[in-house]
């Protein structure tokens, strides 16, 4: 029997009316703001802050996102972005997040992520040092 997925970060937040649409459900563009803070918290959780990450010499960009939407959220919903370490490549990594309210997954969201140089923001295999630390969340594989 596999063991469920730990998140790295599991972040609350308070659906904001601005964030809704004209039906009164939050904006199909606004999850992808949610995914993006919760990368900030998966940052301060790993490295402390983002300027703590940027000084270890790596940043990251998004080169892909993909949603599914499962359930509706709606203006004063509570809810909770939860994020997990997915995959880990030479250069890349892809993260999952699950928006749920009340335990129930109402989104899911893949990011692939492209390691830069925060300089030069061309594309670079990150420090060892951080690739140790992703490495280390990487879910165990099946035998």
């Amino acid at each position: 029997m596999t063991e469920p997925r730990k998140p790295i970060v599991e972040m609350p937040l308070r659906v904001r009316y601005h964030e809704c649409d004209g039906q009164g459900i939050v904006f199909n563009a606004n999850y992808l703001a949610y995914v993006d803070m919760a990368m900030f918290e998966v940052e301060r959780t790993l490295y402390g802050s983002h300027e703590a990450a940027l000084a270890l010499g790596v940043d990251v960009v998004v080169a892909e996102s993909n949603l599914r939407y499962r359930a509706p959220c709606r203006y004063d919903d509570e809810l909770v972005v939860s994020v997990f370490m997915n995959h880990l490549g030479t250069t890349s990594l892809i993260i999952d997040f699950e928006i749920s309210r009340d335990g129930a997954v109402c989104t899911e969201a893949t990011t692939r992520y492209v390691f830069v140089d925060p300089a030069t923001l061309k594309k670079a295999a990150p420090p060892a040092v951080v690739r140790e630390v992703y490495a280390a969340l990487l879910p165990a594989q099946a035998d």
